[in-house]
């Protein structure tokens, strides 16, 4: 049997209060879990992604490099598809943003494409599949880390 739906002007004022309450709190706690530390990168772009990988007790990272397929969400869920070539075989690998696993992201290069879902990479091969670089944004890219690199190194002296 269907569970019976709440019409919202049926609640009390304090069932209003409390439920806002809640929502405020979910929100909080996906704003904590967000990374602040990663470069801003899109679909088309070549990443390479710093993976951190434990093997009995030892922990060690993998760099894992291929091509921005897709991003996906927002808030705390938010992930990214990576897919590269490995010995012919194309394999695609969905990472969460919000994952203590990734220890780095690099743009290794930036593409200029026109699509946010770049699945259609998925049928093709060999020359087929590159993506034209995109320059501009890279030259750009390169200047504005360089620049939050000497903000990131002033604010370091400034507390000692």
């Amino acid at each position: 049997m269907a569970k019976k739906r709440i019409h919202p002007k049926t609640l009390s004022r304090g069932t209003h209060i409390r439920i806002s309450g809640l929502a405020d709190r979910v929100k909080l706690a996906s704003q904590a879990t967000l990374r602040t530390d990663f470069p801003q990168f899109r679909a088309g772009d070549t990443l390479k992604v710093h993976v951190r990988i434990k093997e009995g007790e030892k922990e060690r990272v993998q760099i894992y490099e291929g091509l921005v397929i897709a991003r996906s969400n927002t808030g705390a869920s938010k992930s990214f598809t990576v897919r590269k070539i490995s010995h012919g075989v194309g394999v695609e690998r969905i990472f969460l943003e919000t994952s203590p696993k990734i220890a780095k992201l690099e743009i290794a290069q930036q593409g200029k494409v026109r699509r946010a879902k770049l699945y259609y990479i998925r049928g093709l091969e060999g020359k087929a599949a590159r993506i034209e670089r995109d320059i501009e944004t890279q030259a750009s890219a390169a200047a504005s880390s360089a620049a939050r690199e000497a903000k990131e190194a002033k604010s370091k002296e400034a507390k000692k």
